[in-house]
């Protein structure tokens, strides 16, 4: 087997190891919503060194069924459950304030130079106390479908994503807070385990959303 198709087996028993548990966050956007699509169903745990990501859209999120209108989502997670740590925007009201981490899960085009090469890019920032914003944060990660099969897997509307929790300089704690703002609606907030808590990183397998025998 070649050791692309070895990832991507990995990939399948390893990641997204959330089993079919009550989503952290869940939204249901407005009918007639013809946007981007936006993420419906969020599922996020600790698993081992990694925090996994089960991420589903209303809408195929990359490719030629969305064009140029394709997704682009950021999932906040703040490590510790702690606001004084991570993203420090000016409103310390805000949801997003304490974050420190943001993976955002955009479909894009990559033009080249008589084409255009479609795919599900997932960017992955750690966040500190001296940002003000996202985009100030330390991008630590750029991945995407095909080159990181291991890492990043896309089955339909849904998106499954590993990401490093050893990568920077993470805070912990017994809990953790989940944050998505979708466009022109209230921020959602969902806390769940932390590293730091009884039984973290101990989650189900499953592949492709189905529990593995």
């Amino acid at each position: 087997m070649s050791p692309r198709l070895l990832a991507l087996s990995g990939c399948l028993v390893a990641m997204a190891a959330l089993g079919r548990e009550k989503p952290t966050l869940t939204y249901r956007p407005p009918a007639g919503d013809d946007e981007r699509p936006v993420a419906t169903e969020i599922v996020v745990g600790p698993q081992g060194s990694d925090f996994a990501f089960r991420v589903e859209f209303d809408r195929v999120p990359w490719g030629e069924e969305c064009k140029n209108r394709c997704a682009n989502a950021t999932v906040f997670v703040d490590t510790d459950s702690n606001k004084a740590t991570g993203l420090q925007l000016n409103d310390k009201t805000a949801a997003e304030t304490g974050a420190d981490l943001a993976v955002t899960i955009q479909g894009v085009r990559e033009f080249k130079d008589v084409s255009a090469d479609v795919l599900l890019r997932v960017r992955v920032r750690v966040l500190s106390d001296a940002n003000a914003s996202a985009d100030e944060g330390e991008m630590v990660g750029e991945l995407d479908h095909r080159r990181d099969p291991d890492r990043v897997h896309v089955d339909g509307k849904t998106v499954y994503v590993l990401v490093d929790a050893t990568t920077g300089s993470l805070p912990t704690g017994p809990k953790m807070r989940v944050i998505y703002h979708p466009p022109g609606a209230k921020a959602l907030v969902g806390t769940i385990k932390g590293q730091l808590a009884m039984g973290a990183g101990k989650v189900e397998i499953f592949k492709q959303g189905k529990r593995a025998k």
